[in-house]
């Protein structure tokens, strides 16, 4: 292979990683701590932060407007959206775009405020998508709460009253798995990690500061999905008076205030829908009978499907042969009626009876997006298994940071001490190596961030080792140079012969390390296989450097330098020749 070949692939290589790296450097070094803690704060928190600050940036630019100002310079977005409205409107845009003049571009204030909003949190969910594609710290390095919860398969094979198969088993944990997640997302927690670990196991991380009483009552709560009728007429007359008395109708608590507004058999829940965050955002109210008529731990399954005829989404789910015949009575005796679908007191959706159903449910009339809400709230509503506590543990966010220094220290240290090393004892040729480790380094931060693993404190323990590692074909590679040197070979041929004879050397010990890692990988959980990973990767990207990026380097400064000796060792090489000489 020429070395203009060699050369572009390295290049390409060296391009493609920085594109990987790049979310990483900036989501460490570019973006300020504070709106890392905007981004990594919970739904909830993002969105009264952007209503804030729009409501204070309006008031700004309202009393910009007053005075006849300009637009301050952190709203000037705003000019673009108001030039972008003049022109739907086919309106003459003013001479001068001031406050006054983006103001008038909006209807009224609320439009513009909303604008505004719009634009801070566009800016906060790119933060958390460039932070989802950035390298993760782990709960030793962040700090957090760690929790690693066990389901409960005897009791859910009492509570189904057979022996559980595979699928049962897997289906359960899976279930779990996007209960966890939508509750913890609901409850307006930070970006959690939640996933399985071995056959029954689940194992979840909160990073940051997280209340651990809180967390147990939101992971061990069973949820409350059911199915309640809907009384049309009880609901039409408490929106009538809930129009009249919108202050006098519930209480600080949301009970009502006079219960005789609705039969005793009624109440009144909250209708709800996702907002612009991704947060429950209440639409109205409505009236549903108190009984319960299906309890949702009776729901097997949930699916999207589209319609045969239409091609619009449908909702389709099944149920156990118990719930099968309670669900059959309750849409025998009402159809027509409508059926709202309740989740922890709150209507998520509501579809009419048009038939006797059974087993499978089909709901139609709804969009794309609500149909996938609908099945997720219908799957993920109640824990199909009971799931106890194996082990919890808290790790401070001071003591995160401390580790991080120390860890950096090590690496950087290690890293130090090795290339002094090298250049002391290899003087020229130890320039190669130490390019090879800092490029080495550069390979493995890009693979981490390619594939957004974890980085924890056995990680980077594993990164240390692969430095040691990595220089160690270095050494092998310069020593067969000396042993060529010494038989009195030209630079070229010290060059070529030390890799070819130092190639299989290096590629027996670094994959036999490569199998281990994999092995300790797969059959390993938690710092073990944080361990492994990152020792396989830098296996991977130490071969690389040593073999192929180093070979690069010497065949540059023999082919285009012109360099006719090899500066490997303090101690003057002799070949073999005036060796005997010396001996005669």
């Amino acid at each position: 292979m020429s070395k203009r070949y060699r050369f572009f692939i390295i290049l390409v290589i060296l391009l493609v990683c920085f594109v990987f790296l790049f979310p990483t450097i900036r989501w460490y070094f570019m973006v300020s701590r504070e709106d890392q803690a905007i981004a990594l704060g919970s739904r909830e928190q993002i969105k009264e932060y952007a209503s804030q600050k729009a409501l204070f940036d309006l008031e700004e630019l309202i009393g910009a407007a007053r005075n006849d100002g300009d637009v301050p310079e952190k709203l000037s977005f705003l000019v673009s959206q108001a030039k972008k409205n003049y022109k739907d409107a086919r309106l003459p845009a003013p001479s001068r775009w001031n406050a006054r003049g983006v103001l008038s571009a909006f209807a009224n204030r609320e439009e513009a405020g909303d604008a505004i909003e719009t634009k801070y949190r566009n800016d906060i969910f790119a933060l958390k998508d460039l932070q989802k594609n950035a390298v993760q710290l782990g709960l030793d390095l962040s700090g957090g709460l760690s929790i690693i919860l066990r389901a409960d398969m005897n009791a859910l094979e009492q509570r189904l009253g057979r022996p559980l198969t595979d699928v049962d088993r897997e289906d359960a944990v899976n279930r779990a798995l996007e209960v966890l997640n939508s509750r913890i997302d609901r409850f307006g927690l930070t970006e959690p990690v939640i996933r399985r670990q071995g056959p029954d196991q689940i194992y979840v991380e909160i990073p940051g500061t997280a209340d651990p009483e809180r967390i147990n009552s939101i992971i061990m709560g069973r949820g409350g999905l059911a199915f309640h009728l809907v009384d049309e007429d009880a609901a039409r007359i408490f929106n009538a008076y809930y129009s009249a008395h919108p202050t006098t109708t519930f209480d600080s608590r949301g009970n009502l205030i006079d219960a005789t507004i609705v039969p005793a058999d009624v109440q009144i829940l909250g209708v709800y829908t996702k907002d612009r965050y991704g947060l429950d955002e209440r639409v109205g109210y409505t009236a549903v009978k108190k009984e319960v008529g299906l309890d949702g731990n009776h729901i097997q399954s949930a699916l999207v499907e589209r319609n045969n005829l239409d091609g619009r989404p449908e909702v389709t789910f099944m149920l156990d042969s118990e719930g099968g015949e309670i669900f059959y009575q309750l849409t025998s005796a009402n159809v027509g009626k409508p059926l709202a679908i309740v989740l922890d007191d709150r209507v998520k959706s509501q579809a009419t009876i048009q038939s006797a159903i059974r087993n499978a449910v089909q709901l139609t009339g709804f969009g794309q997006e609500e149909a996938n809400n609908i099945a997720l709230t219908l799957r993920t509503a109640a824990l199909p298994v009971e799931l106890e506590v194996v082990n919890q543990q808290t790790i401070g966010a001071s003591l995160g940071e401390d580790t991080i220094r120390q860890g950096l220290l090590a690496l950087t240290g290690g890293l130090a001490a090795v290339m002094v090393f090298m250049l002391a004892f290899y003087k020229t040729a130890g320039i190669n190596a130490v390019i090879a480790q800092i490029l080495n380094i550069y390979l493995m931060g890009s693979i981490l961030s390619a594939f957004n693993f974890t980085l924890t404190l056995p990680s980077i323990a594993g990164f240390i080792l692969t430095i040691g590692m990595a220089v160690d074909a270095n050494v092998i590679i310069f020593e067969r140079m000396k042993e060529e040197l010494r038989l009195g070979k030209t630079r070229k041929a010290a060059v070529d012969a030390g890799f070819d004879k130092a190639f299989w050397a290096i590629m027996d010990s670094n994959i036999t390390t490569f199998i281990a890692a994999l092995f300790l990988s797969q059959l390993g959980s938690g710092p073990i296989q944080g361990f492994a990973v990152s020792l396989a990767i830098g296996v991977f990207s130490s071969v690389f450097t040593a073999l192929f990026v180093s070979r690069l380097i010497f065949d540059f400064g023999t082919d285009v330098l012109g360099s006719k000796g090899l500066s490997v060792s303090w101690v003057p090489q002799r070949n073999f020749g005036e060796v005997i000489r010396g001996i005669k």
